[in-house]
């Protein structure tokens, strides 16, 4: 080295050598440039006493180009001499600290020398950040944990200092996109121990844990801000949060297509065999069940099989009755252990259907459904037998089965007698969901056993507008939560409404924009494509808008609920007005069916009521349940009186019935009393011809004793056959009712 550039380098070396010095350095570095009174300001020195000593040390700086001044702006800045010995700096007082090197507990499970860099590349790649503000929040970290001297470095630490700069440094944007999802190892342990003590398998611990971390994500990433707040704070409340932008929540299966084509697994895994049309009934059996397997990893909640026995008849046209009955067994039984689903029966073809080509045999067309009323009735009677024979001891909760009722339901004589064998179901088991379709505008809707209604709404085509279609998703808005918000003041309780509807239609656009863009590869099996024919159709599916304790709220405003007080039956009349007006156009411009509906969702309805309690007390807030389990209304609980419904309450069903054209659910409570089958039978024809109530379920609270094999009705602290407590189970449809 020559001398000039030795003598050089000496000064460069002194410029450093004081501690003041490598301050300005730093400074200029993390801040950018700075005027003369900034850097005082800085260094905390004082302008008259300290102004001789600190001009002594910029000019050592400047002399050694290690800093530079921008005359216009009057700043001082550092010249790229003066960042490269800053870095010399850092690395020697890094060395200095950890002579053997910081290790890392990274992410990727694997022990590795930190390296701040890989900070900034982070922060530029995930917050989207400039590269010379990463390198800055980097070094600072850095520094941080040198000084910490932290035994144990982890990924999850790393960022969480990243995080405290950020915020410190005002820079909240980019924080808040660098957020890690997770639990805390405390609420993992505590889950653990939880699953273990519920005898659950272990798979539920990971999806549990995995439902959580994907919340996060909904609420931090997906959703726009004012949307995330308004489900923290109690407003709104997404169903199956987790999976929003993952799966629809429900379908309905046209059992012809797969009748037709077999299963195509190609488009899954190349590696998996297809499977040809059946040939049978065993066959179409065996379809159903690969279908709803490979369909449960695509759907959040239930798969629905409308006109099960209609689609199954042609198969079992030659079968043998005891054959037909065991297969149907197996499969039930199956469907019990594995997957959610409903199967919905018809006690007749309905007429709609008669002239429609039948698909048999080897995906070949058998003539017309009409043809087939015999084996349609058999097969309903059959999985009756099997459900009721299955369900001696304790009711078979799944698969659901839906019964539909039509006007030649109460005129055909063997459909009569499947209507009164579904109903002894229905009086000893609560197992038998029913959907009224007796008028002209009903008879082609259909009905999942959530409640959730599709008619022919958009094309007025019964098969494009209610098969292979479904739920897109389902947000409820917290009626009770306006009216505290807004002090009772009805004008602005429904601008409020308004504004709430607003942002629950945006979360369902954003749930159908999600799967638009990245269906086919979410849902490989749902939208498999087979001669250009879709399977799924995702436009079609309904899109919810669910009303949340309409009854309190009424309550809150009049002191009564619309069945008994004529203020709030108007108020419920305008708000009912407000909300299907607003929906109506929203759908009308989007395309989309948009709906209201009053679904049952126990976990909203507890917590949107808890969350209202917390914030306004006991005294403030009406609600349903008790003062340890609160909660707002979301099923019609109706009364009996008599082996009849009040005529007040099936006419309030009917004023509500525009704020239900999504979906609804009425239930009828039995409590402890012997209900013969044919009282119930009357009782549905009472409530079928009253228009107001579409569909509805006979509901029992059973105890069932696991030692000795028997249940009863009603909630018992004991079984009265064997004595045992802790052998006790409770079978409760609605556990908040």
């Amino acid at each position: 080295m020559s001398v000039p550039h030795r003598v050089r380098g000496v000064k460069v070396l002194k410029a450093v050598s004081s501690p003041i010095r490598l301050q300005i350095l730093s400074l200029l570095f993390d801040r950018g440039p700075l005027s003369y009174t900034e850097l005082m300001s800085s260094l905390k020195m004082n302008p008259s006493r300290d102004a001789g000593r600190f001009a002594y040390h910029l000019k050592f700086l400047l002399k050694a180009d290690l800093i530079e001044a921008d005359v216009e702006a009057r700043k001082y800045c550092l010249t790229e001499l003066g960042k490269m010995v800053l870095d010399v700096a850092d690395r020697v007082e890094k060395r200095a600290l950890k002579p053997k090197g910081m290790l890392v507990r990274a992410s990727r499970l694997a022990v590795e020398e930190f390296d701040a860099n890989k900070i900034a590349s982070s922060l530029i790649r995930e917050a989207r950040m400039p590269a010379d503000l990463a390198q800055k929040a980097a070094k600072e970290a850095e520094k941080r944990l040198l000084k910490a001297r932290t035994k144990y470095l982890t990924a999850p630490l790393v960022r969480e200092v990243v995080n405290a700069i950020l915020i410190e440094k005002g820079l909240e944007e980019y924080r808040h996109k660098l957020t890690r999802l997770g639990l805390p190892v405390h609420e993992v342990t505590l889950l653990v121990e939880a699953k273990g003590k519920m005898s659950k398998r272990m798979g539920s611990v990971h999806e549990t844990a995995g439902e959580a971390v994907l919340k996060e994500y909904m609420l931090l990433k997906v959703f726009p801000r004012d949307i995330a707040d308004a489900y923290l704070s109690g407003s709104l409340h997404i169903r199956n949060l987790g999976s929003w932008i993952l799966k629809p929540s429900e379908i309905v299966h046209d059992l012809r297509f797969f009748c037709q084509n077999g299963l195509s697994f190609e488009r899954i895994d190349s590696l998996q065999p297809s499977c040809v049309p059946p040939q049978n009934f065993e066959s179409a059996l065996s379809t159903t069940f690969n279908v709803v397997l490979h369909s449960a990893k695509e759907v959040a909640e239930t798969q629905t099989f409308e006109y099960f026995n209609v689609f199954l008849a042609p198969f079992a046209k030659a079968a043998e009755t005891s054959k037909t009955k065991e297969a149907l067994r197996s499969f039930i039984l199956d469907i019990s252990q594995h997957v959610d689903v409903s199967l919905n029966l018809e006690l007749t073809v309905p007429d709609f259907m008669g002239n429609k080509p039948a698909i048999g045999a080897s995906g070949k067309v058998a003539g017309v459904y009409g043809d087939f009323g015999e084996e349609t009735q058999t097969l309903a009677s059959l999985i009756l037998d099997v459900l009721i024979e299955e369900g001696r001891t304790r009711p078979l909760l799944n698969p659901k089965v839906l019964v539909k009722l039509r006007p030649e339901t109460f005129t055909d004589e063997r459909a009569k007698a499947l209507l009164l064998k579904a109903h002894r179901l229905a009086s000893e088991r609560s197992m038998v969901y029913l959907a009224c379709l007796l008028e002209e505008d009903q008879k082609q809707s259909i009905f999942f056993t959530s409640g959730c209604r599709l008619g022919t709404d958009l094309t007025k085509d019964w098969e494009i507008d209610t098969l292979r279609t479904g739920c897109l998703g389902m947000v409820s808005v917290n009626l009770p939560r306006i009216a505290y918000e807004t002090e009772m003041d009805k004008s602005k309780f429904l601008e409020l409404l308004k504004e709430r509807l607003e942002m629950a239609t945006r979360a369902l656009e954003i749930k159908y924009g999600a799967l638009k863009q990245h269906g086919e590869r979410l849902l490989p099996f749902l939208m498999q494509n087979v001669n250009g024919d879709r399977y799924l159709r995702l436009e079609g599916s309904s899109r919810l808008v669910n009303l949340i304790g309409l009854k309190e709220t009424l309550e809150t405003f009049c002191g009564k609920s619309s069945y008994h007080d004529e203020k709030a039956l108007k108020l419920m009349e305008e708000i009912s007005q407000v909300i299907t007006d607003f929906l109506r156009k929203s759908s009308k411009r989007q395309g989309k069916r948009l709906l209201p509906a009053m679904l049952p969702d126990i976990e909203a309805s507890e917590r949107l009521a808890r969350l209202d309690v917390d914030r306004y007390g006991f005294g403030k807030v009406k609600f349903s349940g008790t003062r340890e389990k609160p909660y707002y209304s979301t099923i019609s609980m109706l009364p009996i009186q008599g082996c009849q419904i009040p005529q007040e309450f099936l006419a309030i069903e009917q004023k509500q019935r525009d704020l239900r054209s999504g979906g609804s659910f009425a239930a009828i409570e039995l409590g402890e009393a012997e209900c013969k089958p044919d009282e119930l039978m009357s009782l549905t024809k009472q409530i079928a011809g009253a228009s107001g109530i579409e569909f509805f379920v006979y509901n029992r609270k059973l105890t069932y004793c696991a030692n000795c094999k028997n249940s009863w009705f009603g909630l018992l602290p004991k079984c009265p056959s064997c004595g045992g407590v802790g052998t006790l189970r409770i079978y409760d449809r609605f556990a908040l009712s």
